[in-house]
């Protein structure tokens, strides 16, 4: 059993590379999303009643529950009016902000100064995302009739959202051994 420990605590190293990776898969496959729109409504209702966020829109919250299309569907009308809400727009810009955020973290093997600034977006944007589960309706199970309905009781969206706590704590993983390394390496060249 001690050679199994010892054998895990070899992989430390490794193991924060692998979080690294994960990381930017993850900011670049969403963030690359963000360009389609059924994508782009997904995240209308965390963004329209977000105090940080809803400026971006035309409407106001929640205007926008009429006008959500459900992943695959096609509306034409609901379509015009994300048009004409911004939804496209927002998203499109957030999409190109989580790909550079990825980018910068997958320049670590370059530039671990870099990749730590990336990390720390990462973690900043994981605690704004966090911040949905105060100001999203939609982050919890609605009160339909059953008695298992608001907090603690979270939706799709709602467990969608926690799981940031994960990006949370791998955004200061990475930081962390960025930083350490660019440490190391400033020391080394002075």
């Amino acid at each position: 059993m001690e050679k199994l420990f010892v054998y895990a605590a070899s992989l430390q190293d490794k193991a924060i590379h692998l979080t690294r990776l994960g990381l930017i898969v993850v900011l670049l496959w969403i963030g690359g999303l963000k360009a389609f729109r059924y994508e782009a409504v997904g995240i209308v209702p965390f963004a329209a009643n977000s105090s940080l966020m809803s400026f971006f829109y035309t409407q106001d919250a929640p205007e926008y529950k009429t006008h959500m299309n459900k992943e695959g569907e096609y509306k034409p009308e609901n379509i015009e009016w994300h048009k004409a809400n911004n939804t496209y727009g927002f998203s499109y810009g957030l999409g190109a902000v989580i790909v550079a955020i990825g980018l910068l973290i997958a320049l670590y093997p370059v530039s671990p100064k870099v990749s730590a600034i990336g990390s720390l977006l990462a973690f900043g944007m994981s605690l704004a995302t966090l911040s949905f589960l105060i100001t999203t309706p939609e982050t919890w199970v609605p009160n339909l009739g059953d008695s298992e309905y608001g907090f603690p009781y979270l939706s799709g969206a709602g467990r969608l959202v926690l799981k940031d706590t994960i990006m949370m704590g791998a955004a200061l993983i990475t930081m962390s051994q960025a930083a350490r390394n660019y440490l190391e390496h400033k020391k080394r060249d002075n």
